[in-house]
């Protein structure tokens, strides 16, 4: 055996941790190896041990001001003059434990550290804090929107006392005040973690928030003449630990844990912000950001997250129509189906035109490029989306699947042809016109004129308006709470969408609408084996003809999602994101 073969052999677990960048700390008397520089709550995280806490959040820097995190920490007695260390059988030294606690949030860790999470010591000064915090803390849970997931509440009964020695009057503070057009501050209720100041200034770049008075009498405020309006100040509530804050929009609506909670994407813009829908009873209550380190971090802009109310629209369509004597009439699938299958045969494939949307999913993308090749022609395209980045998390591209539509369908731009097809339309060689999901008079730039140049126009619509009421065949499909499928977002990610809704109605997935177009198109029914029966189909058939995704499915994919492309788009939060963790002011 060589030499260095037996060096390799004769070093101890421990000393191997140094090599790798990592340091020997013992978590409530187990050894464990941690990166250097991991903050001491985070280390115990790693390892599955709770600390629990309020002010501090890995997103943001570290005041240690609600001190719920205290640990007590020990370290190897420092040996008298002459005197060698000594070591256990282990190779590591005893450890000297402290008599004072310190807080883990920001403490990071060192070689030969001890941390003790429990004990008489830890647990007797975290029910003081606790007996702090409860003092003047309103009991008003059973009325309290945070109710279900609030901190306190936890640890109040993981850490506190069972009855409270304080027999003063509690100190009065503002409640219900409205310091914004979509947030309330309940004042009495907040604990002081100022996790939202923090937000507000250090992601937000909006620093509205503060404390004001001293002691007992500290109060949460917004800055004189100013308001909590923030087109992210919705995620201030997110972190409250407490009631504190709470949005407009859900407040007193449902109790959380009659929810059902399901993972999926925001389809608002091309960042694809992962988030969580909230339903009960085929209704949504609210949509919350949902954690990626790759997308949108925790966060997300107020106005993706109170978009989803058109989903109960009265103007929801939610059954096929068809077009008889200038007047729309309920018709049943295979009337309607047929219908536009009569007309698409009735034209030469030169004569008719797909105008699909961006916004769909890379399985209907796929089934829109497969219905134009069956067709036979070539005018197919999406409707562009641009405008202006906020330098956050908003994506200029305001289609959640640009990307998508670019591999799908192997295009460079995909809307190259719209330009044309208008023109087409206006000059009388389009004819027929079947848009999928995009509304030709509001962002496709037709007229009304235009659309009545057309022999006929169909159109797969989720709400009443221009184009559904201009087309003679309405095919009601579903909003993106009610679809499964997946798409690319603007930095090459691909995620999955899930279904959290049944369609309403009549509606169907659009999926299944394209692919019973085709099928009737020629002449067969899209119930056949022909056909794909579930969307796992249309991903496997797509997968064949799209390199990128070769090896992936749909379960593959994972809440997360896979990069399958290099666009060389970024997201400017996770950049300032990045910089701040390796300054070392944020855990990341």
């Amino acid at each position: 055996m060589s030499d260095t073969a037996s060096t390799a052999e004769a070093k101890l677990p421990k000393d191997l941790a140094a090599e790798k960048g990592l340091v020997n700390v013992q978590i409530d008397g187990i050894w464990r190896q941690v990166p250097k520089g991991t903050r001491m709550i985070e280390a115990c995280r790693q390892f599955g041990v709770e600390v629990p806490h309020y002010c501090y959040h890995p997103k943001l820097s570290s005041p240690g001001n609600c001190r719920m995190c205290l640990v007590q920490m020990g370290m190897p007695p420092r040996p008298t003059p002459g005197q060698d260390p000594t070591f256990d059988d282990e190779g590591y030294q005893p450890i000297g434990w402290m008599p004072r606690p310190v807080i883990a949030c920001a403490n990071t860790v060192a070689e030969n550290m001890g941390i003790r999470t429990g004990g008489e010591l830890v647990e007797g000064v975290r029910k003081g804090v606790m007996e702090f915090l409860l003092i003047n803390h309103p009991l008003d849970c059973p009325i309290c929107d945070q109710a279900g997931e609030c901190r306190l509440q936890e640890f109040s009964v993981g850490h506190g006392r069972f009855s409270s020695r304080f027999i003063d009057m509690k100190v009065k503070k503002p409640k219900n005040v409205e310091i914004g057009p979509r947030i309330r501050l309940d004042d009495e209720r907040c604990i002081m973690c100022s996790r939202c100041i923090r937000f507000m200034d250090e992601v937000a770049d909006d620093p509205v928030l503060g404390f004001t008075q001293r002691g007992t009498y500290t109060t949460l405020t917004v800055h004189p003449n100013r308001e909590l309006d923030s087109n992210y100040s919705l995620n201030t509530a997110d972190i409250c630990p407490v009631g504190a804050l709470t949005s407009n929009d859900f407040r007193f609506q449902m109790r959380v844990w009659f929810l059902k909670e399901t993972q999926t994407i925001d389809v608002n813009c091309g960042t694809g912000a992962n988030i969580t829908v909230w339903t009960r009873e085929d209704k949504v209550y609210r949509i919350t950001p949902r954690q990626n380190d790759d997308v949108n971090s925790c966060w997300m802009p107020d106005s993706h997250r109170l978009n989803f109310h058109y989903i109960d629209s009265p103007e929801r369509l939610t059954e096929p129509m068809v077009k008889a004597e200038g007047k729309h009439q309920p018709a049943s699938w295979s009337d309607a189906l047929a219908q536009v299958a009569d007309s698409l045969k009735a034209h030469a494939a030169s004569e008719i035109a797909i105008v699909a949307s961006a916004r769909l999913t890379n399985e209907e993308l796929h089934l829109a490029k497969a219905l134009a090749d069956q067709i036979g022609t070539e005018h197919l395209t999406t409707v562009p989306r641009d405008a202006e980045s906020d330098g956050i998390l908003i994506s200029a591209d305001r289609n959640p699947n640009t990307t998508g539509s670019k591999l799908v369908w192997r295009r460079a731009d995909p809307a190259f042809r719209l330009e044309s097809i208008r023109d087409g339309v206006r000059d009388g060689s389009i004819k027929v016109v079947l848009s999928l999901g995009e509304d030709l008079t509001a962002e496709a730039g037709f007229s009304t004129e235009d659309l009545e140049k057309l022999d006929f126009l169909a159109s797969i619509q989720l709400l009443a308006g221009a184009t559904a009421e201009a087309s003679d065949v309405v095919l009601p499909g579903a909003a993106f709470t009610e679809k499964r499928g997946s798409m690319v977002n603007v930095t090459g990610r691909i995620q999955r969408l899930n279904r959290a809704l049944e369609p309403r109605g009549l509606a169907r997935d659009d999926w299944e609408v394209l692919r019973d177009i085709t099928a009737s198109f020629k002449g067969e029914s899209g119930m056949s084996a022909d056909y794909p029966q579930m969307i796992e189909d249309v991903f496997s058939a797509m997968r064949e003809e799209v390199s990128e995704f070769e090896g992936l499915t749909l379960s593959k994919i994972g809440d997360l999602g896979v990069s399958v492309t290099e666009t060389g788009v970024t997201i400017p939060l996770l950049e300032n994101e990045r910089a701040r963790k390796a300054a070392g002011e944020i855990v990341g």
